[in-house]
């Protein structure tokens, strides 16, 4: 009976061994449930604690008492040369399943979701290594906090996703689909997360603080200078939370409306006063031609009219006369 029962399992077995350890994130799914997560908080970025931290922004994760705030904090990574694709929340199946992040050597698929800090929905442009160094992008990522740091750039990012939208696909959700570049980079050889972004996951669950039902969408740390640290200096709260409308049937004109990138805000990346203005000032003038040409043809038929109007002129029985008088 007990060899009968190791055979009939055994193939079960040799289908799970057989898989590979560092799969790609598109097949790591978390957990899935059917609501959907709250809107991205607004917070800003808290300075680079050290030299070689890398930025992981944060997310809204599931537990047994509903979705709680994990904190963006910086992590070293677990090797030279790799880059974090965050995780995402997405539709599918009439699910919401969370697509778990990763370390490889390019950034992949992460929802469509603007995260901030350089996290803007496409790849990253907080930083890039060269020649063994990770370079950071000073006008993207904060690294005003007091620590030295010569491996800088500067280059103004445009992001072309403006709201707090967490989750991909679904109503409300993002409508963005994987580019070619991001298809290849998910079936590249991956890393999971660090034992301390772990760590930074776990102190969140087993704080009441961080549950949406609780903070609202505003979580009081809502990103942090080193994974777990929810205390001290270089801890953020969220400024408020996003609106309700970010989950709404998102405004096309601010989904596609493009805002430079600040430093340190993740708001203003989300909510940038000037460049939407911009734009629709630049629609308006062209509102404005359509009608200042249409009148124009009426204006110039209007001289025609008071030309053909002097009717009196060939009822001139006097001109005859003055033909006469010749």
């Amino acid at each position: 009976m007990r060899t009968a029962r190791i055979l009939s399992i055994l193939p079960a077995l040799l289908v799970v061994l057989a898989l590979p350890i560092n799969s790609h994130a598109q097949i790591g799914i978390g957990v899935s449930i059917n609501i959907a997560p709250p809107a991205l908080p607004v917070y800003v970025q808290p300075p680079l604690p050290e030299v070689g931290y890398m930025w992981t922004p944060g997310f809204w994760q599931y537990g047994t008492e509903g979705y709680y705030w994990v904190p963006g904090t910086w992590v070293q990574p677990p090797s030279v040369g790799v880059l974090w694709t965050p995780g995402y929340w997405g539709w599918s199946n009439g699910v919401y399943a969370f697509n778990e992040g990763y370390w490889g050597p390019h950034i992949g698929f992460y929802g469509g979701v603007n995260y901030g800090f350089g996290y803007g929905g496409l790849g990253f442009e907080g930083g890039e290594w060269r020649n063994g160094g990770f370079f950071y992008n000073r006008a993207v990522v904060n690294i005003g906090g007091g620590v030295h740091v010569t491996n800088v750039y500067e280059k103004t990012v445009v992001v072309n996703n403006n709201i707090h939208v967490s989750f991909n696909g679904g109503a409300g959700g993002t409508s963005v689909r994987p580019t070619p570049a991001e298809l290849s980079a998910a079936r590249e050889p991956h890393v999971p997360r660090t034992p301390a972004q772990e760590q930074n996951i776990h102190a969140a669950s087993t704080n009441h603080a961080m549950l949406a039902s609780v903070n609202h969408g505003a979580p009081a740390v809502a990103a942090t200078a080193k994974p777990g640290v929810f205390s001290g200096k270089g801890v953020v709260s969220a400024s408020h939370a996003a609106p309700e409308s970010a989950h709404a049937s998102h405004p096309p004109a601010a989904a596609h409306a493009a805002t430079h990138a600040p430093a340190a805000s993740h708001e203003a990346v989300a909510h940038p006063a000037p460049k939407p203005e911009e734009k629709p000032a630049a629609a308006k003038p062209e509102a404005k031609e359509a009608p200042m040409r249409a009148p124009a043809p009426a204006a110039a038929a209007r001289p025609p009219e008071q030309k053909a109007a002097p009717a009196p002129r060939p009822k001139a029985p006097e001109e005859k006369p003055e033909e006469k008088h010749e």
